[in-house]
């Protein structure tokens, strides 16, 4: 699954199904052992809210096996325009044979037509129904055949979720708990059954009719209606489920597997949308061409469907043979689609592929355990897009992400470890990078220790031992461990140990002895329900600089009582990885003939915040000379930060700003180095953003960082006006888009050179933007002129923005970068643009893609979201009331912008604080979605 957008989702009180027929049992009267027996899923509306306990918690601790295994699930829909009739047959197994205890299914928003256990209906008495289950109270001792008739309105579910109605098609979404809206199951990830569907509809209205597995039969009905049936022969849990109906067209190809089974490969979408799938094509086959080569993983089945829809509370979802992606994940063409579209799209269809062969064989065993699968995809889809790209410049973006996101959120109210300890909602626990990118960190950190060939050694004995299994984090740990024989000590902290650790190093020379001493000290922050840290097993991958600025070979080091030989043989080595397990110790190089400059943490080895003596010559000499292209990157974005925040004082004090000549020649010598990639100039000389350098604050002030990056911005674009102009014209082109490295590379550096200029109040500078907009031969260089045009106010801005939606009005993805582009400007007063958005002909509240460009997008303002006069609070505040009734997934996302409130001063906490304690008081209440995020965010 990759989460991009969560959105829409509602259904009215009248739509509610809980009403029961005879025999059934009504609600009320149900006994209170079995109401409500553990709140899991969403109340989407007030009938069921007003039905609700107050939210639970549940707790990794209270994991319990099940007390029933499902062997077979036999599946049948009816659909229809007012109704589908979905009616299950499932083959039920005892843990225990003999065993007697009530079976407890899951189900929301579904009608129950019948119930019957071995071809025999219950009776009253026999079975209870309240709005969150089904209880079957006695069941055979033995194995039994349950078969149940259920009645669900997928053209009324506007959650998204379970079988829903989206432009006409009919789709599913079913991780984490949707499974539970089609039909009455077990609706836990350690459920794993073998399924078959049939699938009936209009013949006319859906000629496509698609699900798990592989086509065993197809064929026409009486009344224009035709059938298909499919069968998966592998077990999978429920939320793997998938099926799709419509009016679809496909582009169709073929993959060789390494065993030399032929895979039909099918990308399916509306019809108009098909010429824009080429991209989409050739990433499935790099991708799974790369998982062979790369991890050994075989595709297992014949057929493999990916089907585009235009709503998705999700990025893309890897449901067994038949993913379900939005179609901003699908689509592309040059006219349309950025660079970064094109990137993302051949990323997400790596991760997707990977979760092919990974998590649908090897899945979690509840949902504490997500980054088991997430985590190790995302770092398997970070290693394929790396190998299809520069690895540098990913690595870089990754990090960016991660120190963006993901240290926010673990310096914050939600702040939990890789795997949590409880949550209220899976969904809110599911959502966060903490789960996705901090657990690709830790896989990678796996791979950091042990090597490519160990590593791959560890992931052939977790497939050998549990492939078909639903499995834990300590699964696939021992699996690493065993297959090398490891020493893994604390390492297992990483998953049960929230925060970002903080690892100060400290280095000297001792000439006589030529040896060079590494000190480390770490320490993990205090975070919710964790006020004490153990140390944790921190790679640090390091190398030393001689004064020429060559690596130094590596011999040995004297750690720990042991002198530890670094180098075998003739081969030398200038990378180690320094196992960092204790809260103070030291690493002492031997044999270092002359005073070094170590080059620290090479290629990010490990998620911490990373505090070294170097001083600011130290950075200057690692950016002009380390080998690792990363610590290059990292030496100039430290001495950014180091900048921002001294001139953030200076504007505190009402001082004047002064920007550092030596940070000025630094930025030129990069631009002028004719030997660097041109992705990783434009990388190298973008300073880190305004979240970053708050973060790295006390009390964080929106303003003055605005400010402080605004004037360095403006200042390096004036006194470097000529070297900018200069990249801009050897950098056009104007042949055909070709989306490979080179050109993004060329594309990347000429739009970073115009975001710069545009800082500058000078008419030939808005005359250069407004001819690069004009002549753009594609969206990668239209966009990125609009974006630059777009940075004053102005008629130069007003017309281009009019122009481009004129323009591509009728091509919603191009929409939505229009409206996240205004919605995340820093013009000052922005909210009451956005505010007039909100009722513009292109914005739909219920609409999940338009939700997260125009809202979110305004969010990634600070200085606009965190406007002194609280505007930018009232704003998100009356929208996650509103977007809650609608979709509570969605609202969760936008309230948990809030979270962090206390980082700032005292009359914007004061204002953040009221639209809180509004959210949590709600007199109609809100979903457990946003209140577990509300709730947390005070509670701090």
């Amino acid at each position: 699954m990759v989460l991009r957008s969560c959105l829409l989702g509602s259904i009215a009180a009248d739509q509610l199904q809980g009403t029961c027929r005879a025999p059934l049992v009504n609600c009320a009267n149900t006994p209170s052992k079995y109401r409500h027996y553990h709140i899991l899923q969403s109340a989407p509306n007030s009938v069921e809210k007003s039905n609700m306990d107050a939210p639970k918690e549940i707790f990794l601790k209270d994991y319990k096996l099940p007390n029933y295994y499902f062997d077979t699930v036999d599946l049948s829909f009816s659909l229809s325009e007012e109704k589908t009739t979905v009616s299950a047959k499932i083959s039920v197994v005892p843990r225990v044979d003999g065993a007697a205890s009530p079976l407890v299914l899951d189900g929301v928003d579904l009608k129950l037509i019948s119930v019957k256990v071995n071809g025999n209906e219950l009776k009253e008495g026999e079975f209870y129904l309240d709005l969150r289950h089904l209880v079957l109270t006695s069941p055979p001792s033995g194995n039994f055949i349950l078969e149940t008739v259920t009645e669900i309105l997928p053209h009324k579910n506007t959650s998204l979720e379970g079988l829903y109605k989206s432009c006409g098609i009919f789709c599913t979404q079913c991780e984490a708990e949707g499974f539970r809206k089609i039909t009455f199951y077990q609706d836990r990830p350690d459920i794993m059954a073998k399924y078959t569907c049939r699938i009936e509809a209009d013949k006319s209205l859906y000629p496509v009719l698609l699900s798990n597995g592989n086509l065993i039969e197809k064929g026409d009905l009486q009344g224009g209606k035709h059938f298909a049936c499919w069968e998966d022969p592998f077990k999978k849990p429920c939320y793997l489920f998938a099926l799709v109906a419509g009016q679809l067209e496909s582009r169709d190809d073929n993959f060789t597997t390494s065993s030399g089974r032929k895979v039909a490969l099918k990308i399916w979408t509306p019809p108009q949308d098909l010429p824009k799938t080429e991209h989409a094509m050739y990433s499935l086959k790099a991708a799974m061409k790369w998982d062979e080569d790369v991890f050994g993983r075989e595709y297992d089945l014949d057929i493999f469907n990916i089907v585009s829809v235009p709503d998705g509370n999700l990025g893309a979802m890897e449901n067994k043979s038949l993913n379900i992606f939005n179609s901003n994940l699908v689509l592309a063409s040059p006219e349309t689609a950025t660079d970064a579209d094109y990137a993302s799209i051949l990323g997400v269809i790596g991760h997707e592929v990977s979760l092919s062969s990974n998590a649908c064989r090897v899945t979690c065993r509840d949902w504490f355990q997500l980054s088991l699968k997430e985590g190790l995809t995302v770092f398997r889809d970070q290693e394929f897009s790396s190998d299809m790209g520069s690895r540098t410049v990913k690595r870089i973006g990754d990090v960016s992400k991660l120190r963006t996101y993901q240290f926010s959120q673990d310096a914050g109210p939600m702040a939990h470890p890789v795997r949590p300890h409880s949550y209220i909602k899976v969904q809110t626990h599911s959502c966060v990078c903490l789960v996705y990118q901090k657990g690709a960190e830790v896989v990678r950190m796996y791979k950091t220790l042990l090597g490519s060939q160990g590593f791959r050694k560890g992931m052939d004995l977790y497939f050998q031992r549990h492939d078909g299994q639903a499995v834990t984090c300590e699964d696939f740990f021992a699996a690493m461990r065993d297959a090398n024989h490891a020493d893994f000590t604390n390492f297992l902290l990483w998953y049960s140990q929230a925060g970002t650790p903080i690892v100060k190093v400290t280095s000297s020379y001792n000439a006589e002895a030529r040896t060079f001493s590494l000190k480390f000290s770490q320490t993990v922050p205090p975070t919710p329900g964790q006020p004490v840290k153990e140390p944790m097993l921190i790679p640090v991958a390091a190398g030393l600089i001689d004064s020429s600025g060559k690596d130094m070979p590596l011999s040995s080091i004297f750690h720990d009582g042991k002198l530890e030989h670094v180098a075998y043989g003739d081969q030398p080595v200038y990378t180690t990885v320094l196992r960092v397990t204790k809260g103070e110790e030291e690493f002492i190089f031997s044999d270092v003939p002359q005073k070094p400059i170590p080059s620290l943490l090479r290629g990010y080895s490990a998620p911490i915040y990373l505090q070294s003596d170097l001083t600011d010559d130290d950075l200057f000499f690692l950016l002009a000379h380390d080998s690792d292209e990363f610590n290059c990157w990292e030496a100039c974005q430290i001495l950014g930060r180091k900048l921002m925040l001294s001139q953030v004082v200076n504007f505190q004090k009402r001082n004047a700003l002064v920007l550092d000549p030596l940070f000025v020649h630094g930025i030129k010598c990069i631009l002028l180095d004719l030997s660097l990639d041109k992705e990783f100039i434009a990388k190298a000389i973008t300073l880190p953003g305004e979240g970053e350098i708050m973060d790295m604050m006390e009390v964080a002030d929106p303003d003055a960082v605005h400010a402080v990056r605004k004037f360095i911005t403006k200042q390096l674009a004036f006194e470097l006006k000529q070297e900018f102009l200069n990249l801009v014209k050897e950098n056009r082109s104007s042949e055909k888009y070709v989306f490979d490295h080179t050109n993004m590379a060329r594309r990347a550096l000429k739009n970073t050179a115009l975001g710069y200029l545009a800082s500058l109040e000078d008419e030939e500078i808005t005359e250069l933007l407004l001819h690069e907009y004009k002549t753009a031969t594609n969206m990668t260089d239209q966009f990125a002129a609009l974006v630059a045009i777009s940075q004053k106010p102005g008629k130069a801005r007003d017309d281009a923005l009019a122009d481009f939606y004129n323009q591509w009005q009728h091509d919603n993805l191009v929409v939505n970068k229009w409206l996240a582009l205004q919605s995340s400007s820093d013009i000052p007063g922005n909210v009451e643009n956005v505010y007039k958005l909100l009722s513009h002909e292109a914005f739909d509240l219920k609409n999940p893609n338009k939700v997260q460009s125009l809202i979110k997008g305004f969010c990634a303002s600070p200085v606009n979201f965190h406007a002194k006069d609280g505007s930018g609070y009232k704003f998100l505040g009356e929208i996650v009331v509103q977007l809650d009734k609608l979709n509570p997934q969605m609202a969760s996302h936008m309230v948990s912008a809030f979270s962090r409130w206390k980082r700032y001063d005292e009359t914007r906490q004061n204002l953040a604080k009221a639209q809180l304690e509004m959210i949590v008081s709600g007199k109609d209440g809100f979903s457990e979605n946003v209140y577990e995020i509300a709730s947390k965010s005070l509670a701090v």
